[in-house]
């Protein structure tokens, strides 16, 4: 069997990190993943989406596709996802 790690196959479709197309698959997959962590949180405090979505003010449609796709959010959306909807702390980390 042939297969080849994910990186390599990463560096030879997207090219290296740090280019711009590689970049932008890196912040995409974080969007992603931002998302897939607030349907946890959601599920773990065994809340619907429109239980969620009552909770801070938003359409039960809105926080599905946060879910699917975090990258429309704003942070005062978060905060208040994460805030005042599942009762968590957000923590941002810049790095430079």
């Amino acid at each position: 069997m042939n297969t080849k790690p994910w990186k390599e196959i990463k560096d030879k479709v997207y090219g290296e990190k740090g280019t711009p197309r590689r970049d932008k698959l890196e912040r995409e997959f974080k969007t992603f993943k931002v998302g897939l962590l607030l349907r946890k949180a959601r599920e773990e405090k065994q809340l619907t989406q429109e239980q969620l979505a009552q909770l801070v003010n938003k359409k039960r449609s809105y926080i599905s596709r946060v879910e699917n796709d975090g990258s429309n959010m704003t942070l005062q959306t978060l905060y208040d996802i994460v805030e005042k909807g599942l009762g968590g702390k957000v923590k941002i980390r810049i790095e430079l």
